[in-house]
């Protein structure tokens, strides 16, 4: 009985642990070319996003280093009606600018970090350590269909499940 219990603690905690995936963002990263307004062409399925499409997110960088971030979507069910949310994003660490958190509802916040980004921030592919986020983004609401394969194969050989994502843009 002595061991019993130490082994089943041993066994919740693990099993409630979160597995992160090994991502190393982009080294070379601009916040400022980063702002401006970025449509969302793919994403993994997520709560807050969920019944949205043509969703767009924008960020403004504010004097103090803190990011605004407006994202919105078209209803799905009533594509007149939009859905908005307002947020904030930083940089916790200067020398890792790739890596920000963004919080919806303080005092909560989640990894945001860049993992791939064209030369001219026209396209950029975003996701979390823990796999369960993920998006491909773009300045133009369409993106060419060969650097739309070509990101989901990099996010897959990172570990992500690109096969679950889905469109966000309306055709």
């Amino acid at each position: 009985m002595k061991f019993v219990l130490p082994s089943i603690v041993t066994l919740i905690i693990f099993s409630c642990s979160t597995i992160y995936l090994a991502l190393e963002p982009v080294e070379e990263f601009d916040i400022e070319r980063y702002m401006g307004k970025w449509y969302e062409i793919y994403r993994l399925p997520n709560k807050f996003e969920e019944g949205l499409e043509d969703i767009t997110a924008n960020y403004e960088l504010k004097e103090d280093g803190n990011i605004i971030v407006t994202n919105e979507g078209r209803l799905v069910e009533d594509n007149s009606r939009l859905k908005q949310a307002k947020g904030k994003a930083w940089i916790p660490n200067s020398s890792e600018p790739s890596k920000l958190k963004v919080s919806f509802f303080w005092p909560f916040s989640g990894d945001y970090w860049v993992l791939k980004i064209d030369p001219e921030y026209s396209y950029a592919l975003v996701g979390d350590p823990s796999g369960k986020y993920l998006w491909i983004l773009s300045r133009e609401r369409r993106l060419d269909p060969k650097i739309v394969a070509d990101l989901k194969m990099y996010a897959s050989s990172l570990g992500f499940p690109v096969e679950n994502m889905i469109s966000s843009q309306i055709y």
